[in-house]
């Protein structure tokens, strides 16, 4: 059975954004910082940024150094599918593509690797509708 919203955000203590946005009025910005300030460790993925919500802007999923539960999608659903594959790469336990986007290619690549995989929801309301804090 696929993992639900709240099933994710239950496990998840680090969350790759993709797609982090440097205008702070964005969705790209404003949720990652509402999920950093119930505990959720942010790593931004933006090739153009440096520093993004007080953390070490990644150019690439490739380049994080670290252990990532979710890949939060902020970009075009066409490229979900790409991200998809990264995360897979990477080792992530799950995808998650806010509200909005959808791709049953991305979501057959997570299917085969054994990802969960979230579409059309946005992380953060789901993390308020649950009440869910980071541990």
């Amino acid at each position: 059975m696929p993992a639900s919203p709240k099933d994710v955000l239950t496990y998840a203590k680090t969350i790759a954004v993709v797609g982090a946005s440097k205008d702070p009025t964005k969705p790209g910005a404003t949720i990652p910082m509402a999920l950093q300030r119930h505990g959720f460790r942010i790593i931004p993925v933006n090739p153009t940024a440096d520093v993004l919500f007080g953390q070490r802007v990644y150019k690439s999923l490739a380049d994080i150094p670290e252990r990532v539960d979710v890949v939060n999608v902020f970009r075009p659903a066409d490229e979900a599918p790409a991200i998809t594959e990264q995360a897979v790469a990477i080792g992530a336990r799950a995808v998650w593509l806010q509200t909005g986007l959808t791709s049953a290619d991305a979501r057959r690549i997570a299917a085969a690797a054994g990802l969960d995989f979230v579409e059309d929801h946005c992380i953060a309301v789901e993390r308020a509708k649950f009440s869910i804090e980071s541990r």
